[in-house]
């Protein structure tokens, strides 16, 4: 995956709890919005997601 390729892995289910898809880790914007974000803005989520793993977990 390049860093403006979207992660989505086709689990798709967003937590209640955190906001997060549970498959891809992007909030509902994000995903909603993915078509229409520059290159800079799709890397900059990209690069948010690693964090982002914890936050779901820790909502379970």
């Amino acid at each position: 995956m390049t860093g403006s390729d979207s992660p989505c892995i086709r689990l798709c289910r967003i937590d209640p709890a955190s906001g997060l898809c549970a498959g891809c880790l992007r909030t509902l914007d994000e995903i909603a919005g993915w078509a229409s974000f520059s290159e800079d803005q799709r890397r900059a989520i990209n690069a948010s997601l690693a964090g982002r793993s914890t936050t779901v977990a820790e909502a379970r």
